[in-house]
């Protein structure tokens, strides 16, 4: 059991980023990005920080989102990739339980820098 504890703990760290604090996305607005958020429903399949309700469990929580190295658990969590990812994750990956959205390109750009914040 305790071996399993180990691996559980350096799985987790393999998977944080360790750039040494939230990325930015040039013009973007993080406070927008939540307003965003709040207005599509991203809380109807994550908890979602700064959202009290709804509190959905269909996708993973986005507590610490900024700190993640990874979204979905394979692509690099970089701006580009995070912006293309909140707008229409199926053209990434198909089999994704992630609906594409109709926000446009920089309500993608204000939820991605929000995303950042979550630490």
């Amino acid at each position: 059991m305790k071996g399993r504890a180990v691996l559980l703990a350096l799985l987790t760290a393999a998977c944080s980023d360790k750039s040494g604090g939230p990325r930015e996305i040039a013009g973007a607005d993080p406070a927008r990005g939540l307003e965003v958020a709040r207005k599509v429903g991203c809380a109807a399949c994550h908890e979602t920080p700064g959202i009290a309700w709804p509190r959905g469990a269909a996708g993973p929580s986005l507590e610490g989102f900024g700190g993640r190295s990874l979204i979905a658990g394979r692509f690099p969590n970089q701006p580009d990739n995070l912006v293309r990812w909140v707008r229409d994750a199926p053209s990434m990956a198909p089999e994704t339980g992630m609906p594409a959205t109709r926000i446009t390109e920089a309500e993608a750009r204000d939820v991605a820098a929000w995303l950042y914040t979550l630490q």
